[in-house]
C-alpha cells in the first residue's frame, strides 16, 4: 500500500492569540465541549505518555474523567505498567487528537495520585460490571488465556452478587498537574495555528505562538 499520497488538506478558520482565553483551562473546556458537540468516538480519549527510570517511553489511550484547574484526572489500575512508570517519574504527556475538528491539545505535567475518596466516588459511579472488571483485571501483567479472565470474572460475580462493590486498593486515579498546554489547530499549507501555554511565577501563565 502507498501511503505517500494520504493527505488531508486543512481548512480551519485562523486562529488569533486575542481568540483564545488567557487562561488554558477555561481555553480547554471550549475546545472540550466543540469536541464533546460533534460526532466523534470518546472525544475524552487521550493519549497519555510515561516513561521509567530507563528513560524508554511508553504510550496508550486512557479516558479523562474530570479536569479542573487542579488538573486532569484518569483512572487505572496502580500495579499497571503506566502506573509502576509514574511511581518512577512523575513527568508525564497527554494528547486529544481532535482531528474531525482540525484540532490537538497537548499537555505536560506531573502525575500524582487522587485521594482514596475521589476514587472512591468515581469508582461509585461505574457500571457494575466494570467495577466487577477492575477486580479481576491485574493490569499489563501475563495472561496465559482469556478464558482464565472469563472464569475469575464468574467468580466475582458471585462473590459480589448481592450489595455495593468495593474500592479495590490496588485501583484508583491520577491527577496531571499541567505545567504546560499547547493548542494545535490545522491550517493550509501545513501552516498550522500553535498556540503554548506556560506556567509563570505564581498562579499565571505566558502565552506564545509557535512556528508550524
Amino acid at each position: 500500500m502507498d501511503i505517500k499520497g494520504l493527505r488531508k488538506e486543512y481548512s480551519s478558520p485562523i486562529l488569533s492569540r486575542d481568540m483564545l482565553d488567557p487562561d488554558p483551562i477555561r481555553q480547554f473546556a471550549r475546545w472540550f465541549a466543540d469536541a464533546s458537540a460533534s460526532d466523534m468516538l470518546e472525544p475524552n480519549a487521550m493519549s497519555l505518555a510515561t516513561a521509567g527510570v530507563d528513560g524508554q517511553p511508553t504510550l496508550r489511550t486512557v479516558l479523562l474523567k474530570f479536569f479542573d484547574h487542579n488538573g486532569f484526572v484518569f483512572f487505572t489500575n496502580y500495579g499497571s505498567r503506566k502506573a509502576r512508570q509514574i511511581a518512577a517519574n512523575h513527568r508525564v504527556a497527554l494528547l486529544f487528537s481532535w482531528i474531525r475538528l482540525e484540532r490537538q491539545v497537548e499537555i505536560i505535567g506531573k502525575a500524582e495520585k487522587v485521594s482514596s475518596v475521589e476514587s472512591a466516588r468515581y469508582f461509585a459511579t461505574r457500571p457494575r460490571d466494570s467495577q466487577i472488571g477492575a477486580w479481576i483485571s491485574r493490569q499489563s501483567t501475563i495472561l496465559s488465556s482469556r478464558k482464565l479472565l472469563m472464569m475469575e470474572l464468574e467468580k466475582m460475580k458471585v462473590r459480589f452478587l448481592q450489595g455495593e462493590i468495593p474500592l479495590p486498593d490496588f485501583w484508583g486515579g491520577y491527577r496531571v498537574y499541567p505545567t504546560s498546554l499547547e493548542f494545535w489547530q490545522g491550517q493550509t499549507s501545513r501552516l498550522h495555528d500553535r498556540f503554548l501555554y506556560t506556567r509563570s511565577d505564581g498562579d499565571g501563565w505566558n502565552l506564545q505562538r509557535l512556528a508550524p
